[in-house]
């Protein structure tokens, strides 16, 4: 627990997607932190840093942290995938609370050893889980606590991209130790978000496929979960998809959800708009009603089935909002180590479901 006064002082390592879109614009809108340190060698990005955010320090490497851990409160993680165990295990020994970007980890046993180290060190470790904060997910979560939908069956949840180029660098690498690829990327979004609404997973079966030219690592994988509720999760993530399906299409015994697009956040983020700007004061998150999705029964949402579902703003600011509050006050932090070593465990059931061509339950030896 960190005492009032003066803001909180974070750290940031990595400015690229992550750390510019998301991490620096959030940390620096949120009451009560200071975006004081960025981690990056190079210059472009310095440039590109220092042009939002004119008083901020630079430092080369992680290490450079360590030295001056007491003008820290908090590290934030938006580095390569394959970083983010050294970086925070160093973090948290150096006695500095810990923001990770999701995956956590590349294997759950990975993740459960960072939340022992935090827990033994009494820190706060979070994993930057945004999805949980878009507007259809808070919609959806909505309808299910108010029983509109009755018993969920089916849940259809699908992060799908027409992509048909590949990009290179890191994300689309197959080395292992990268942990590239869309299954522990978009993967961890999808089933981060199967697992808060509807709970832990009995079993799990995959397909993953490598589809563009060129392409090293998977960019069309599809998940079947089995909640231990009876619930079914299909989940897909893809770079591939010619045409788009339904962002939710969720399936209850009363009625059906069916939502399509993406949440505004990303996109207006991406743009330079800030939540905390007059520009978007009362419309953070806020989408047009003609991209509302509609509940209903026996009818196509398509030919106007059902009704429209006004959809709650999306609200990624929250997350930094509860770090904060956790640092303070020694609250719970927005999204827990466990929570993320939970959904490791399922992509690794995932990953070993499509190479082996076998239903994986959860908890069996792999």
């Amino acid at each position: 627990m960190t005492g009032t006064g003066t803001p909180l002082r974070v750290a940031l390592v990595g400015y690229g997607l992550a750390g510019s879109v998301f991490h620096a614009p959030l940390i620096s809108t949120t009451d009560d932190l200071v975006l004081d340190t960025v981690v990056t060698s190079n210059p472009e990005r310095q440039a590109q840093t220092r042009a939002e955010f004119p008083d901020v320090r630079f430092a080369a490497s992680p290490d450079e942290l360590w030295d001056r851990a007491d003008e820290l409160d908090l590290v934030v993680i938006a580095s390569p995938n394959k970083t983010h165990v050294p970086i925070a295990t160093a973090a948290l020994k150096a006695g500095i609370a810990v923001v990770v970007d999701k995956p956590l980890a590349g294997t759950a046993a990975e993740a459960r050893d960072l939340a022992a180290l935090a827990d033994e060190r009494g820190l706060l470790l979070s994993v930057f889980q945004n999805r949980r904060w878009d507007n259809d997910f808070l919609t959806l979560g909505r309808l299910i606590a108010g029983g509109e939908l009755g018993d969920v069956q089916r849940f259809e949840s699908r992060f799908e991209r027409w992509r048909p180029e590949t990009k290179g660098g890191w994300r689309e690498s197959g080395a292992p130790e990268e942990i590239g690829g869309l299954l522990y990327d978009l993967g961890s979004h999808v089933v981060d978000q199967a697992l808060v609404l509807f709970g832990p997973v009995a079993s799990v079966y995959a397909e993953s496929d490598i589809r563009r030219p060129g392409a090293a690592a998977d960019d069309d994988t599809f998940i079947a979960l089995t909640h231990t509720n009876g619930v079914r999760s299909h989940l897909y993530v893809s770079a591939t998809t010619a045409q788009l399906g339904p962002r939710f299409r969720v399936l209850g015994s009363k009625a059906g959800y069916v939502k399509y697009g993406l949440d505004p956040q990303e996109a207006d983020l991406r743009d330079g708009k800030r939540p905390n700007s007059q520009e978007m004061a009362g419309n953070w998150g806020v989408e047009p009603e003609s991209l509302w999705g509609r509940i209903g029964a026996g009818e196509s949402p398509a030919t106007g089935g059902g009704h429209p579902v006004e959809s709650t703003p999306g609200d990624y600011p929250a997350f930094y909002a509860a770090v904060a509050r956790a640092l303070r006050e020694g609250t719970a932090p927005p999204v827990t180590a466990h929570e993320a070593a939970a959904a490791l465990d399922v992509l690794e059931a995932a990953r070993r479901s499509a190479r082996e061509g076998v239903t994986v339950t959860i908890g069996a030896s792999s």
